[in-house]
């Protein structure tokens, strides 16, 4: 027996399995090393047959699904398309030293948004880095390349793990490995949140990290991988660490160690997790902050899913958004399921391991729990993203099963019993779909037969000649071609399923490149802002295509900018995460946009007709970034009408909001909501004989029609218009989590009399006092007034503006940036402080004495978070050192 097997610190389970064959002499070894590479280890053999695997499925998959880059269809879904490839070209920026801010301020997003937040939670990744080596242009391959690397080092790091939890063939590590990587949590979800990934490679780590406390092994190295893991993506770092946890646990109570053993086992792992999350906690403290001063958002209460849907969700080429991703392959469901009745398994394991993945299934099911396993906080989206720990435990489960020889015909019995009975009740779920049986029958098929001759092959006898060899190659042949296949068909699915069921996104093309660079011709920034435009491409047209607006989608865009842009009639989505952009003249010298890109409606959506026009810019004189109030002006807070509160941050009377008079189609007045949208009631236009609403108003002549209808779904054309008119676009739903941005329609006719149609294309309402008329020669001279108060010079670099000012400057000095938390002051030589607030904007007050405003910005967090690291950073090194001299001393009494 081997020696290691008689420690009593190894638990018995872990004893390696006893060599097959005398190893060659040293002597031997000397004289042909050097005429070849020296061969890979089982693991690492294991590790990179995983991770060749899931990279061949991927694509394979992919040019199935016709889908980026092997077809036409775009792969930017949902977040991936209007979060995460925009962040990652703004990574690309930063690292090229071609962004407007820095790692502190994000000045081209929201008017100027904390940016460590949003580099936590989406961009410090390792592997977000490699952006930089792609072209600009090549974003969309650098994202898809980067979830190609994620999910093959995911299933590699598994494949390295399962043989240190117990010896066995390396080959099945390789497929179990990857099994795990290409589960239905990632082929359908992770795969388009690809931040998400980092947390499916840290669970097999963070388990390694668990067998080093166990045996005492490694301890700098652990608390180094744990704050590699909560730094890469906190969210699902913190998953993980709970089902390393709940292994080492299990691990534990398995071992038969003694209990002191025991607890210091569980020592070793609780000082490690947290020293690895003081070390992370700069970033960590950061993205909480930023979270807690995030716009609300819309959450929906957890509803646990039927059991058919959440059986079926085990089978493969089933797709859901709203369902748990379960799926670990037939390969790898059949070898878990066959665990409790394999008698060469110890009774304790063929308990424990099943035990544990049941109770985690049913937590997955309990409102209590299910809230715990998201960090406390409900989800916005999916609620089931933690499935990944599910998925790692059926497939620990299954290299037990393994690790212990092929499953008996009785095991093998009873497991396709089980897999048919859970087949029975999935079947009566409608995610079973007609494609999915004969996917579903041949896998199951293949995953059998190839277990069974796994069985033949494996006899007990010398894998080198005679028959036992042909079976058990056949099974390992018969059980990858399996994984292979219907691995592929699942991701292809989810693919095409996610084109039915969520909003797309094209690739960087034409559009954007026109767009990019009619922004640079026109950027002129600090000087004034270039907006990328009202028709935007995807969420955060800015950070992708460049210039400085109000646009920004993000999990900590600020409250304090989603209701002032509210308040002004701006528009949003996502609960009020995603804002857009919003053309009007008033705001635009309120913020300083003196430059703005106009393009025509995005072709991929095709949500409504083409214009033909090109991307075109507009400019207009604006005031500098920090304007002046007097001394004395009333701050009233704002009201419910829009051009109202414009007019409070403007400082001027410029709008006429006339009374109106609505029609329906068939000219009768409509009837109040009575819902939560306030304003009057418009049904959805059907048959064309029904005519069209309209608003009738009488307005100055000359003046800017503006309709401001939030909760308006569809188009709305000014008639009778003085030159050519615009038709408004309207995108609002119900319940609410998007509402419309107010739009120009046109100029008021020399009547005065104005008349426009609206052409509802779902239920909507028209507030009271909806439309405003702008006088633009009142706003010019506003504009005029606040230029000559205004700075005379502005200078932002990355976390601080500031703004040199005319002599005897009073009143308040007004920043053209949300005042969000962070933010402190100083006029002129004076002590910075807390910023004040002037309607939502950054405000200094000025008494005459300064010529000058220095605005720093201070990320809420990064004080505390780099003391927590320090301490633990200082911590880690103690014990280091400590270490190295007990090592010293060890060595010296040796010698």
């Amino acid at each position: 027996m081997d020696r290691s097997t008689l420690r009593k610190d190894v638990p018995p389970d872990q004893a390696p399995a006893p060599s097959a064959g005398r190893a060659p002499s040293a002597r031997l070894r000397g004289r042909t090393s050097w005429l070849r590479l020296p061969r890979p280890t089982g693991p690492l053999r294991a590790a990179l047959l995983a991770a060749l695997i899931c990279v061949t499925v991927l694509c394979a998959a992919d040019a199935m699904a016709r889908g980026y880059p092997f077809g036409p269809r775009t792969r930017s879904v949902n977040d991936l398309g209007n979060q995460y490839v925009p962040f990652h070209a703004h990574l690309w920026d930063l690292l090229h030293g071609r962004a407007d801010g820095g790692l502190l301020v994000n000045w081209q997003s929201g008017f100027g948004a904390g940016f460590l937040p949003d580099l936590g939670t989406y961009l410090t990744s390792p592997f977000a880095l490699l952006v930089a080596v792609f072209p600009r242009d090549g974003i969309d391959l650098a994202v898809y390349v980067i979830t190609l690397l994620k999910i093959a080092c995911a299933g590699a790091a598994m494949a390295w793990l399962l043989p240190r939890l117990r010896p066995g063939r390396w080959w099945a590590a390789a497929l179990l490995g990857a099994s795990y990587a290409l589960c239905g949590w990632t082929v359908a979800s992770a795969s388009y949140n690809l931040m998400w990934l980092d947390g499916l490679i840290a669970l097999p780590l963070l388990c390694l990290v668990g067998e080093g406390a166990l045996h005492g092994r490694r301890p700098l190295l652990g608390v180094v991988v744990v704050a590699a893991a909560w730094i890469a993506n906190f969210y699902t770092a913190y998953m993980a660490t709970l089902a390393a946890g709940l292994v080492l646990l299990l691990r534990l109570s398995l071992s038969g160690l003694p209990r002191r053993r025991i607890l210091a086992a569980l020592g070793r792992a609780g000082a490690t997790v947290a020293l690895g999350m003081g070390l992370a906690a700069p970033v960590v403290s950061v993205v909480y902050f930023g979270t807690t001063h995030a716009s609300p958002g819309r959450f929906t209460q957890f509803t646990p899913v039927a059991t058919e849907d959440l059986l079926a969700r085990l089978l493969p080429t089933t797709y859901s958004f709203g369902s748990p991703a379960l799926y670990v392959g037939t390969t790898a469901l059949l070898p878990a399921l066959a665990l409790p009745f394999h008698r060469a398994a110890p009774r304790r394991i063929r308990l424990g391991w099943p035990l544990l993945v049941l109770c985690t299934l049913l937590s997955m099911q309990w409102a209590p729990t299910q809230l715990f396993w998201h960090a406390l906080t409900p989800p916005q989206g999916s609620s089931y993203r933690e499935a990944f720990v599910l998925c790692a435990l059926l497939v620990i489960a299954a290299w037990h099963t393994l690790s212990y020889g092929p499953p008996d015909r009785r095991a093998l019995g009873a497991a396709g019993a089980l897999y048919a009975l859970i087949v029975a009740v999935a079947s009566r779920s409608d995610l079973v779909r007609s494609f999915a049986w004969p996917v579903l029958l041949v896998a199951a098929a293949g995953a059998l037969g190839g277990l069974a001759l796994l069985g033949r092959g494996d006899g007990g006898r010398p894998v080198g000649g005679g028959r036992r060899v042909t079976p058990a190659v056949l099974a390992v042949a018969l059980l990858l071609a399996t994984q292979l296949g219907e691995a592929t068909a699942t991701a292809a699915v989810a693919t095409r399923m996610r084109f039915g069921h969520m909003d797309d996104y094209a690739p960087w093309g034409e559009r954007q490149q026109r767009q990019s660079e009619a922004i640079a011709r026109a950027d002129g920034w600090p000087r004034y802002r270039t907006d990328p435009g009202r028709e935007q491409t995807v969420g955060n047209d800015p950070l992708l295509v460049g210039g400085q607006g109000a646009q920004y989608y993000s999990s900590h865009t600020s409250d304090v900018l989603f209701r002032t842009l509210t308040a002004l009639g701006g528009g949003w989505t996502s609960g009020g995460r995603s804002l857009q952009s919003l053309d009007n003249a008033v705001t635009d010298v309120i913020f300083s946009v003196g430059a703005r890109v106009h393009s025509p409606p995005d072709p991929h959506q095709n949500w409504f007709p083409q214009d033909g026009s090109g991307v075109t810019v507009s400019r207009q004189d604006v005031p500098p970034l920090v304007t002046l109030r007097p001394a004395g002006t009333p701050t009233p807070a704002f009201g419910r009408s829009p051009y109202r509160n414009q007019e409070l941050l403007l400082g001027a009377r410029v709008y006429t909001v006339p009374r109106l008079t609505v029609r329906t189609g068939a000219g009768k007045a409509p009837g109040r909501s009575r819902d939560d949208r306030p304003g009057l009631r418009l049904d959805a236009l059907g048959r064309a004989a029904e005519g069209t609403p309209t608003i009738t108003a009488a307005c100055p002549a000359g003046s800017e029609v503006y309709l401001w209808a939030p909760h308006f779904a569809g188009t709305a054309r000014l008639t009778g218009a003085a030159g050519a008119a615009p038709t408004g676009r309207f995108r609002a739903d119900h319940p609410v989590t998007k509402i419309a941005a107010m739009q120009r329609l046109g100029t008021v006719p020399a009547s005065g009399r104005l008349r426009i149609e609206l052409s509802p294309n779902r239920p909507s309402t028209v507030p009271d006092r909806a439309v405003g008329c702008l006088d633009t020669a009142r706003l010019r001279a506003a504009t005029e007034r606040l230029e000559a108060t205004g700075a005379t010079e502005v200078t932002v670099d990355d976390g601080t503006i500031h703004a040199e000012l005319p002599a005897g400057s009073t009143g308040t000095a007004v920043v053209a940036a949300p005042r969000i938390a962070g933010w402190r002051c100083a006029a002129g030589d004076a002590d910075a402080v807390p910023a004040e607030a002037y309607h939502g904007l950054i405000a200094v007050p000025l008494d005459g004495s300064a010529t000058s405003v220095t605005c720093t910005f201070h990320p809420p967090g990064l004080r505390l978070g780099t003391a927590v690291g320090g301490v633990s950073l200082t911590a880690v090194v103690l014990l280091g050192a400590l270490a190295a001299v007990r090592r010293r001393r060890g060595c010296d009494r040796e010698f």
